[in-house]
Formats: C-alpha cells, sequence, structure tokens
C-alpha cells in the first residue's frame, strides 16, 4: 500500500522560496564591496595616492587594485594624475556627494536617532537648531519617567544658562550669537571676559554639560552635530533628574550622544580629519 505523504529526503530537498530570497538579499556582491575598500580609503585619505600605498591600505596586492581602479576610472569615481600617477577620487563621485548632500535632512536623520536613543537610555531627548532667536527646540520625546523640564517646541533656549546654549554660544560665530549674548550678560552684570573660560571649556570637551543651572535637580547635555562645511548643523539634548541622570564625561550618557552625533555628522558630509 502506497502512501502520499513525501517522504524525509523529499522534504530536506525542498527549498523554502522565502528562505531562498533572504539568502539572496544578504549575499550581494562580494566584488563590488571588495573594490569598495578602495573608494573607502581614497575618501579618508586626504592627498591622492600611489597604486601601492592605495593598495597596501585597502588591503589586496597593487595588481588586483589596479583592475578595480580602471573600472572606476571609466566610471567617473576615480581619476589618475598622468603625471605623478597617483590616484583620487573622480568627477562622479563628487556629483554623488552633492547629490546625498542636497537631500539629506538633518532634523529627520536626528528625530529617528535620538528616538532608538530615547528607548535606548530611557532618557528625555530632543533637538536644538539656531533660530532667529537663537537656540530653538524643534524636538522633543521624554522618558518613562518626564523630567518636568517645561520645556515644549519652539521653547527658545538661554544661552548662558542651558547646556543647550552653551553649545550654540561656543560653536557658533561670535557675529550670529552677539546681540543675544550680549542681552544675557548685560542681565547677569557679567562680560565676555567672565564667560570665554565657559566656551573654551566647551569646545574643549567637545560638548556641553549644566548640572541643575535652568531648572534645579535637572541636569543636561548637549553635544554638537556637524554639517559638512564644519558648521555646527544643530545640538542633541539629553536630560534628566538628579539621582537618575549620569553627568560623567565618558559616561553612558554623553557616551551614547556622541556616538549619535558623530554618525550623523558623517551622514551631513562632515570629516573630521584630526580623529
Amino acid at each position: 500500500m502506497s502512501s502520499n505523504l513525501p517522504s524525509p529526503a523529499d522534504e530536506t530537498d525542498e527549498a523554502d522560496p522565502a528562505d531562498a530570497t533572504e539568502e539572496k538579499a544578504r549575499s550581494g556582491i562580494q566584488s563590488i564591496e571588495v573594490g569598495f575598500r578602495l573608494l573607502d580609503v581614497l575618501t579618508n585619505e586626504p592627498r591622492a595616492m600611489m597604486l601601492r600605498d592605495l593598495a597596501q591600505r585597502a588591503g589586496m596586492s597593487p595588481a588586483k587594485a589596479h583592475r578595480y581602479l580602471v573600472s572606476f576610472q571609466r566610471l567617473g569615481l576615480a581619476s589618475q594624475d598622468p603625471v605623478s600617477g597617483r590616484y583620487e577620487l573622480g568627477g562622479f563621485a563628487l556629483q554623488m556627494g552633492l547629490a546625498r548632500l542636497a537631500r539629506v535632512d538633518g532634523v529627520k536623520l536626528a528625530r529617528i536617532a535620538m528616538s532608538e536613543l530615547r528607548d535606548r537610555l530611557d532618557q528625555t531627548v530632543g533637538i536644538a537648531v539656531w533660530g532667529n532667536q537663537g537656540p530653538t527646540v524643534v524636538h522633543w520625546m521624554e522618558s518613562s519617567y518626564p523630567a518636568k523640564a517645561s520645556l515644549k517646541l519652539g521653547d527658545v533656549m538661554p544661552l548662558l544658562s542651558s547646556a543647550t546654549g552653551l553649545l550654540f554660544a561656543a560653536y557658533l560665530p561670535r557675529s550670529k550669537t552677539e546681540a543675544l549674548l550680549t542681552r544675557e550678560l548685560a542681565a547677569t552684570r557679567q562680560s565676555i571676559a567672565d564667560i570665554e573660560p565657559v566656551l573654551a571649556d566647551v569646545r574643549a570637551h567637545g560638548a556641553a554639560r549644566v548640572e541643575g543651572m535652568l531648572l534645579p535637580t535637572i541636569h543636561a547635555f548637549c553635544t554638537p552635530v556637524f554639517d559638512s562645511t564644519g558648521d555646527l548643523a544643530l545640538g542633541l539634548i539629553a536630560l534628566g533628574h538628579e539621582g537618575a541622570f549620569d553627568t560623567r564625561w565618558g559616561g553612558e550618557i554623553d557616551s551614547a550622544l556622541r556616538t549619535c552625533a558623530a554618525d550623523l555628522s558623517y551622514q551631513l558630509g562632515y570629516t573630521d580629519r584630526e580623529r
């Protein structure tokens, strides 16, 4: 008596179309990924490179690197100086970069990144940009235990008594901040000389931090995101209650903000040659 049930061998040999599709999506094209190493080296090197040095940095033989570079030159992704023989990024690489910069929305990218950061840290986070009246909050997400900071979208932060304000005062050209800075200094009977060491400390740390300055028991960080020209594009804010907020430089919150800011700066076209 025969059975219509498939044998174990039949079950083993029968491929799942969904698994095949997923595997195909994961596999990619290895040769493109290998060749990309050359473009990555050229992107991060401040000057044109000889073939042997470029190949060594990319982890491949000069002969193999040359084959890729011939194709990249045909596509405009790389170019070679006819005199020195050195290689550099080509014209189409520039066009790709410009097209990306023209389409990128820094605040949109930051909103996605900060949403993930809020969920991971469970701290109140926000985004600020420079507006007509000063540092302006354009996005805000509360933690599971709101900081009761009484902040809302559109709020303009003071330059001298908030982490956000100190960041913008430290990194923006004085011509942009002078009017607001002068007004706040007059109200507190301070001078530019009094505040310069504070702003220098912000630049030295690469971020601003306040502990109960604007609101008692509320601590905050604000970390800079830079654009392709090296100018301050926006500030990433994190704040929380005393006792539940790690205010250490290099602590969990500071480190997470820096990593997020560095990634966003990269996506906006910023390159820190000193890093």
